[in-house]
Order: C-alpha cells, then structure tokens, then sequence
C-alpha cells in the first residue's frame, strides 16, 4: 500500500471507478452534509453513487449492504484498482458566496492513522461518539475508506503548491461536476509520486474537514493491522482557493424582544442599524475590528461591537486563542440569553447570511447571530495552541468530494 511505513504521507494503491463510468454520476458530498432528499437525488442517479456506500439505507444490515455494493463493483469492473501506489491531485474550480471564481487545488494521499498526541496531525474541534460508531460499523463492513479528510499544510518553502503548479500544468485524466463546483483529477505515478508525498508530509497537518473519520480510522487500526492510514486531500496553506465561511447561529423558538440585548451591554456597544439591510455591512466593518457579531430580532438588526479592553470571565472556559475568536464571544455571551429568551435549546446553523435573514424574517427563528468566519491562520493557530474551537465554527467550501478515489484496506481476516 504504501512505500515508507513511518512516513507523514505516502502513495498508495488507490481504486476509482472505471472508464465505463461517468464520474459526475458517482461522485457525492461528504456523508455529514448530505440530507434525507440529496441522498434519494443521489442514489437515483446512478447505481453505482457512492451515496449507497458512505450513507447506507434499508432495513436489517445497512453496512452489510454497502459492502455488498462494492464487492459488485469491483467484480463487475465498474470499480478498478490502479497498478501501483500513486497520488491524485484535485483542482476545484468554484465561486464562493458573494465572491469571484477561485480554485483550490490539492493532493489526495494516504496519511498516517495515529493519535493526534503525537503531534504530525492537529486537530480544531473535538468529536462525538455516534458519528465515530457509524462510520467504525461501516469500516468493519467494508473495509474501504471512500472520503477523503480537508487537510492542510504550511508549506512554509512554498514547494508542495510549486509541485503541485507543475502537475495541473498537463491535461487532467479526469473531469467532473458536483453542486457547481468544477472537479479536474491528475493521477501522479512513480518515481514522481514519492518526492511530492515527501513535501506534502514534511511539516505537521491540520484537520481542516474529518475530525470524525480521521479518529475513527485510528480505532480502526486497532481491530484491521492494513489501515494504517487514511485519505486526505492536503491543501498548502498560500492556496488561494482555501475559503472558511461563517457560520450564523440561528435560534428557533418565540420572537426575541429587543430588551434582551440590554444584558450584553457589559461586553459589547450594542447599536441599532437603520435596517435589517445593513446587516451585511455592519458585520464587514466589524470584521476590520474591533469584532463581535450582528444580531437580527425580527425586522430589526443591532451591531455587537466588542468592548476593548475586556476579557469577560465566562469566556475563562475557553484558551487564549479560542477566547479571543468572536465565535467564542458569541456562543458564551450572546447566543444563551437569545435561547433563554426564544424558549428553545437548539440551535441550527447556515453560512448563508440571506438564508440566516429570511428565517427570522419569516417567523422560523426567534433570533439569528450573523458571524464573521474565523481566518485560516486562526484555525492552525487554534490548533497549535491543542485548545478546541466551539462546534460549527468553521465551514470550509467546496467540500472534498466523495468517491473521488478508494483506498481498500480489506476487512481483516478472523
């Protein structure tokens, strides 16, 4: 699988879906975003989607099903392992919300499965048991990882996003479309795949997607001695195709009356804006500083600016790092009084601010808390200080498509 055991990241055998296939088809979303109507949508497109394997349905063994549905691809063809260890490098070409086209171009490698104590890859965020299980049942079925992680990389001499200048220089093998976000895929062979592996794993790299199935691999190595590593397509950092959007908190439940920003007025200026239109722009400016968040209470916007100077004792819960994000102010000092007042526990979330609008504006949520998205610099900075972000911090765009390439470990023999 692999041609240096010890090594960060290396080439690997990998599987993809035959010449017979039409990769637009097949492709799908990470399986954690992908809802109950896009996965029918997904499944009736083509019998071979990847959707039927990383989001099983039906009754009795739905693991036993995904394996039953590669096992048929693989005999019928439709799914072929390339003849030797190898890289595959993935350009996306997208438009970001309110933004002009950018790609964000990476590699896709098998990087080394190992406790994120030991330092060569860093977490953002901590996970939860339930998604671990699912995909641990689902690995114990198939033997097969089908996603790759978002991962990133320094690269602080500027030579992975020099090598990778160098392979999408040629014609790409193969093409695809997933939610408007144009795909191109090069396969890299040996002996160039090994110096590229080498300069992608030569500095630490950091979670940017797939906390969950990154650990879920580590337990997997436990049971399975082959899964030694999983996929992860490895961004530099100077991409200038690496995009965070922000996620906006919205609060379901009864209007908020505007009183309750009263409470906040210890830790922030709390200002009414001319109209719930100026949201956007008031949340820009707050992005050049001094920070905090907008929020929406029915026709009605106020600017949250933070207060210099203060370091409110309930964000003590946090680190230095994380306590300094607005996301970290908002979740401790805005979003429990906006529930408390809405009558309700639950949060949802959007990083489209229109969307965050048009649900408060129509009644669906009590309140919503516009956000500015933490800078990519913040997320390695986070992760180098071990501290956590608070859950939905980060929603890194386009996501890696699934079923790009598979990387069958074999389930391990009893």
């Amino acid at each position: 699988m692999e041609l240096n055991h010890s090594a960060l990241v290396a080439p690997f055998v990998g599987e993809r879906y035959g010449n017979g296939v039409r990769l637009s088809d097949v492709v799908a979303p990470p399986y954690d975003v992908i809802g109950e109507a896009e996965r029918a949508a997904l499944a009736e497109r083509h019998a071979c989607n990847v959707v039927h394997v990383i989001l099983p349905q039906g009754d009795g063994d739905r693991y036993g099903r995904a394996a039953k549905h590669l096992a048929q691809w693989r005999n019928t063809g439709q799914l072929v392992a390339d003849p030797g260890p190898g890289l595959y490098v993935v350009s996306q070409r997208f438009v970001p919300p309110g933004g002009t086209t950018r790609a964000r171009t990476g590699v896709i490698a098998a990087v080394v499965a190992e406790p994120f104590a030991k330092g060569r890859v860093k977490p953002h965020e901590k996970t939860h048991a339930g998604p671990k299980q699912d995909r641990l049942d689902l690995f114990r079925a198939t033997g097969t990882m089908c996603e790759a992680l978002l991962m990133m990389s320094r690269d602080s001499t500027g030579a992975l996003r020099r090598m990778l200048g160098e392979v999408t220089a040629a014609h790409p093998f193969a093409q695809a479309e997933l939610e408007g976000v144009e795909i191109s895929l090069w396969r890299v062979d040996q002996p160039r795949a090994a110096p590229l592996a080498a300069v992608a794993g030569h500095e630490p790299l950091y979670v940017a997607d797939g906390h969950h199935r990154y650990e879920t691999t580590v337990a997997y190595r436990a049971e399975n001695a082959a899964a030694t590593r999983t996929l992860a397509l490895i961004v530099p950092l100077g991409d200038p195709g690496l995009v965070v959007l922000p996620t906006h908190r919205l609060v379901p439940g009864e209007r908020v009356p505007d009183e309750v920003l009263a409470r906040m007025t210890d830790h922030f200026v709390v200002e009414a804006l001319p109209s719930v239109g100026d949201a956007r722009g008031a949340l820009t400016a707050l992005g050049r500083g001094p920070g905090g968040c907008v929020v929406v209470l029915e026709r009605k916007a106020f600017r949250l600016s933070r207060r210099e100077g203060t370091v409110p004792a309930a964000l003590s819960g946090w680190g230095p790092v994380v306590g300094s994000l607005d996301v970290a102010w908002a979740d401790t000092l805005v979003v429990p009084w906006l529930k408390q007042a809405a009558g309700e526990k639950t949060l949802r979330y959007t990083p489209d601010l229109e969307i965050a609008l048009r649900v408060v504006r129509d009644g669906e949520a009590g309140a919503a808390v516009l956000l500015n998205p933490p800078g990519v610099e913040d997320v390695l900075a986070v992760a180098d200080a071990a501290e956590f972000m608070p859950p939905k911090a980060t929603f890194f765009t386009p996501k890696v498509p699934s079923g790009l390439v598979f990387l069958n470990y074999g389930r391990p023999t009893p």
